[in-house]
């Protein structure tokens, strides 16, 4: 019997057009024989649509226009019980769907931050990629930062602001705790680059942090390393294993946005990444360290920056990376021998195996 997956994606955050680029992605690439892919897209004000087939999914050939089609049925998730999870018409309370395992590809705030992961928790429904906690942890890069710091990991140097503090920021003490200019200053919960900015002048500071403030409540100032930027797959639950590396070569200043998923010249892909064997070992060892230590499950790309000197630094983990064609995680597992389909494959049997887990324990109940 085929097992339905709900792929979740769109969402209220600034990444909306990217998750569904990797909608689009993982919907075409699910085995037929094994899967019925339903498409669970959720609009910019939180209402969840239902859609069977790729005509959901408008200019999906143009990723600056790409779209949901807002006109798909409304639904809401909710279990029932002795009837596993349905998605229900918000309308008339009618049954259109079942879900046996969620695949949450929403990039960004409310998807990626473990909200939806709660959700799906209390929904007792098995779902792809890490839990609350560790979706949490990776989204927050501060709190990431310090976790990966405790856990002996090195990382750059960074400086957390909250906007109450920028009457009374010390600029030059800031900078100087990083190592000093050019810096890189980002807000602490979100991705794809969205929101980031080098700075190059004191002066340029305060007004980086102000668009980060856009984003988020807490921004970082952080030291801007010179070396190859590499990235490593990983995949797993308690025994989790890193795929070869990869190294990204911006065509942009930096590995911004429009280099991630609109411009396909934005940055070359180099896979395997062109360092020594003892680099790569030693990173592979790094990703899989900062995987556990930030108590993630499933997948995560751990992105690194390697100095000339050999030193490898673990930038950020990507708890939920992105699955687009031009994207690096599903390209490293491919290149490490494990084609697009079976990764998806594997990352279904890593939420039900999880699943089991988790229902196995002694809830008091």
């Amino acid at each position: 019997m085929k097992l339905r997956i709900g792929i979740i994606f769109g969402g209220k955050s600034a990444e909306h057009e990217v998750s569904i680029q990797s909608a689009k992605s993982i919907f075409e690439a699910l085995d037929r024989e094994k899967y019925e892919p339903l498409l669970l897209g959720v609009d910019k004000g939180g209402v969840w649509h239902l859609g069977t087939d790729a005509s959901f999914i408008l200019n999906a050939s143009d990723p600056k226009l790409i779209a949901l089609n807002g006109t798909a049925p409304h639904v809401i998730p909710m279990e029932r019980a002795g009837d596993g999870l349905a998605l229900v018409s918000p309308e008339d309370g009618r049954h259109l769907q079942g879900v046996d395992v969620f695949f949450p590809i929403i990039h960004g705030t409310f998807g990626e931050d473990g909200s939806l992961q709660g959700l799906l928790r209390l929904l007792n429904v098995p779902y792809v990629g890490a839990d609350v906690l560790g979706s949490a942890v990776g989204m927050d890069k501060g709190v990431m930062k310090r976790l990966l710091r405790e856990a002996g990991l090195p990382t750059p140097r960074f400086v957390e602001v909250r906007p109450h503090q920028m009457e009374t920021l010390d600029v030059s003490a800031a900078l100087q705790a990083v190592g000093g200019l050019p810096v890189f200053v980002k807000p602490s919960n979100l991705g794809s680059s969205v929101g980031i900015r080098k700075v190059k002048a004191a002066s340029d500071l305060a007004p980086a942090l102000g668009e980060a403030f856009r984003y988020d409540r807490k921004a970082l100032i952080e030291e801007a390393i010179q070396g190859q930027e590499i990235e490593c797959a990983v995949l797993g639950n308690d025994d989790p294993e890193a795929s070869i590396c990869g190294e990204v070569i911006p065509t942009h200043e930096f590995y911004d946005y429009e280099a991630k998923y609109i411009d396909e010249s934005g940055a070359f892909l180099k896979i395997p990444a062109k360092i020594e064997t003892q680099a790569s070992d030693r990173i592979r060892a790094l990703a899989v360290r900062a995987f556990l230590a930030l108590e993630c499950s499933g997948m995560g790309r751990v992105d690194f920056f390697l100095k000339s000197d050999g030193t490898a630094l673990v930038n950020e983990i990507n708890t939920l990376p992105g699955f687009t064609k031009i994207s690096m995680y599903p390209k490293l597992w491919a290149a490490t021998g494990l084609p697009y389909p079976k990764l998806l494959d594997r990352l279904i049997e890593l939420a039900l195996e999880r699943h089991e887990r988790e229902s196995a324990l002694d809830r008091g109940i």
